[in-house]
């Protein structure tokens, strides 16, 4: 998405305030031709058109669901203790879920800030989405259901991370067109993913190995809450993220 830029470099130089301003959308395909954009002092910005990645999950959903899905300001990540047992919920695109007798790991997610991340037990998934998607689980959006049997049935991915301390996370587990999981801990962590059928799903070294701590959160059941900090003042703030 890198119309807003091209509209911020127009506003910044005051060059070609008169004719508008590039298109933006979340859509794939908007920009069908080379754009070229004056920013000042003889520098040009072009505007080209973008690629349609196969085995992306943004090809799945509707304009209105590409709207949440598609970041439109920095992404507040939010860290997970996850069990044994568990998984955690990204609105109803994705399931993540620990595989097998371990200890916990820490599961920290990258995902745009409108999406509803829910985590409980693995027993009482399939129950949730079924009574919540398109509800209080988005996206998909209303009806819920039926976009569920829309984007068909879903793939299992089942990936092996080897970690080696809390401090630092050990790997990213990526959704194409979604977003991506840091995972941390101590000991091989095996992870499930349940995504649409045909999404890709890869592991990569971490981006953003130190973040895990920082956006540590706690689950009160309404909503994930990160852990308490300070303002400058001394005093005491909790900053709840949105997520259901």
């Amino acid at each position: 998405k890198k119309q807003p830029l091209d509209n911020k470099k127009r506003r910044a130089g005051n060059v070609n305030k008169q004719k508008g301003s590039v298109t933006e959308s979340p859509l794939p395909g908007t920009t069908l031709r080379f754009i070229k954009v004056d920013i000042g002092e003889g520098r040009n910005l072009y505007d080209t058109p973008g690629l349609l990645v196969p085995g992306t999950l943004t090809q799945k959903l509707t304009p209105a669901e590409l709207k949440i899905v598609v970041p439109k300001k920095p992404i507040e990540p939010i860290t997970f203790r996850v069990a044994s047992g568990k998984c955690v919920l990204v609105g109803g695109l994705a399931r993540v879920e620990l595989v097998g007798d371990c200890k916990p790991f820490l599961f920290t997610f990258f995902v745009a800030n409108e999406i509803k991340l829910h985590p409980t037990d693995l027993a009482k998934a399939d129950k949730f989405v079924e009574d919540h998607v398109g509800e209080i689980l988005t996206p998909p959006l209303p009806p819920g259901p039926k976009r569920m049997d829309q984007m068909g049935g879903f793939d299992e991915h089942v990936v092996d991370i080897d970690c080696d301390g809390w401090k630092v996370a050990a790997a990213d587990i990526a959704i194409r067109g979604l977003g991506w999981i840091s995972v941390t801990g101590v000991g091989t962590a095996t992870v499930k993913i349940s995504v649409p059928k045909g999404i890709g799903v890869s592991v990569r070294p971490p981006l953003m190995p130190y973040d895990v701590w920082e956006v540590a959160s706690k689950y009160t059941g309404g909503k994930a809450i990160r852990k308490v900090s300070k303002n400058k003042n001394g005093t005491k703030k909790k900053k709840g993220v949105g997520r259901n």
